[in-house]
């Protein structure tokens, strides 16, 4: 009797310390726990106290994504600026270009491995520790690229150092996406998970505007000499600003209640279920396919208008290079409009019908937005933007409520997340690369519009077979 342990202290984590995410996660469920136990007196403050640990989730999710998203999307903005001569030189423009777009993809490459990394821990410990380490990781390798010397000075080391801190910040991102959202939208009222899931996707806007202001800013307050020098590394010193709000999330933050039930209600088939939510969603992998399918176009027409077509207008067609960075940042109004309103739409008539929508408008859309672009008009190219963005919105506004729903709970991160991160491989990883490659092999841009096309033709047959439990209560 004296070697068996009591029943309490199988279920104390505090005092197991061979994870660091453990210690993470009992920090923030016994805190919960903590204010449901207090009588009387708790539950007349607790609407109150609810809605204020909302409001945290709420700003922790939006401003965690923002500042992730800013860190992974500048490398977007520095690729199709500077980083071809930086870390790529070579007498062919294309073929330099081709690399540092191929680096753009590798962060895309990475974020599968991502997914599956926290989407295991995110399961089994936490969304909120799953989210604090990829945070940090983030934090970490943006930094380090805006500290790293360039061919000239240490040759071919500095193109592989970059792929290395690029293929880190892909498996952050990877991680860092569907915690962001899990926290917002399984601490939602029940009928408003799909706006409350598309919040966080406000970060995405945010950084990438945040992004774009500090690059148009440092092109403006140096000289192409100075900006090749070191202004281009500024924007990537300031991911510094993550390690306060990893700080913030791990002293404020709690997890969600939904996680907790999940983990409680699965505590009793834990011996005869597989130990890692990742196999068991691989073991089910239609409905993962599903997902990554469906979300082809969302990031597909996304990174065409935000970065190929800054590489498009400035290289090919000789558009000034303020002027398409305006065009970029202003384009992410009209995308958090619909990323929000779209969202909110899809609580009352439906995920599929709206994100269905969405990726019809985005594939007949991209038909009208090279022939737009080509008129060199700045007028012209904001409106093919804008109205791009609107399509995407659509997509990406009932798309986080959409993909976490089509999975239970208990493995919930893991399948949303590799889903996910399965489209921005072959989809918006790739995006630029393919656009560049087209416009090469083809000369026209009507190949980019159709490979958009397609996308969206996929995704329409994906998002008729996805399997969304409950999916007749959602309206």
């Amino acid at each position: 009797m004296g070697l068996r342990p009591s029943k309490s202290s199988i279920v104390e984590p505090r005092k197991n310390y061979r994870f660091a995410f453990g210690s993470w996660l009992t920090a923030a469920s016994h805190t919960g726990r903590d204010m449901s136990t207090q009588g009387s007196t708790s539950t007349a403050v607790e609407p109150t106290i609810a809605k204020r640990r909302g409001g945290r989730i709420l700003f922790a999710s939006v401003a965690a994504q923002s500042i992730e998203y800013y860190d992974f999307l500048i490398y977007g903005t520095a690729a199709s600026l500077v980083l071809n001569d930086l870390f790529f030189p070579s007498g062919n423009s294309l073929s330099s270009t081709l690399a540092t777009f191929a680096t753009f993809a590798v962060g895309f490459a990475g974020r599968p491995i991502g997914a599956a990394i926290f989407g295991h821990f995110g399961d089994k410990f936490g969304r909120k520790p799953a989210l604090l380490a990829a945070m940090l990781l983030m934090a970490v390798s943006s930094t380090l690229i805006g500290l790293l010397p360039t061919y000239s000075a240490i040759g071919v080391t500095a193109p592989i150092l970059l792929v290395i801190l690029r293929m880190a910040q892909g498996i952050s991102v990877g991680g860092h996406f569907s915690g962001a959202t899990l926290l917002a939208l399984e601490s939602a009222p029940p009928k408003r998970r799909g706006l409350f899931g598309s919040l966080p996707q406000l970060g995405v806007i945010v950084g990438m505007v945040a992004g774009t202001l500090v690059f148009l800013l440092m092109s403006n307050v140096t000289t192409s000499d100075q900006f090749s020098a070191w202004g281009w590394r500024i924007p990537f010193l300031l991911s510094v600003l993550m390690f306060p709000l990893a700080y913030f999330v791990h002293r404020f933050i709690e997890d969600t209640p939904e996680f907790h039930n999940a983990n409680e209600k699965m505590a009793d088939k834990k011996r005869s279920a597989p130990r890692s939510s990742v196999i068991q969603v691989l073991r089910h992998p239609k409905q993962v396919l599903l997902v990554a399918f469906t979300f082809l176009p969302a990031g597909i027409s996304f990174y065409v208008i935000v970065t190929g077509l800054l590489h498009y207008a400035t290289h090919d067609l000789h558009v000034s290079r303020n002027a398409m960075l305006t065009v970029v940042m202003i384009s992410m109004v009209p995308f958090t409009v619909a990323t929000v309103g779209f969202a909110w739409l899809s609580d009352i008539v439906g995920r599929r019908k709206v994100y269905a929508a969405g990726a019809v408008f985005a594939g007949a859309w991209a038909f009208a937005l090279f022939p737009l672009v080509e008129t060199r008009s700045f007028g012209l190219i904001l409106l093919a933007a804008c109205v791009g963005q609107l399509g995407v919105g659509a997509m990406f506004g009932p798309g986080t409520a959409l993909f976490a729903e089509a999975f239970p709970p208990n493995v919930r991160y893991s399948g949303s997340a590799i889903g996910n991160q399965l489209a921005n491989i072959v989809g918006a990883g790739l995006a630029p690369f393919i656009m560049v490659a087209l416009l090469a092999a083809t000369h026209t841009s009507v190949s980019v519009a159709a490979y958009m096309a397609v996308a969206s033709i996929v995704s329409l047959l994906a998002v008729a077979l996805i399997r969304i439990p409950g999916e007749e209560s959602e309206s």
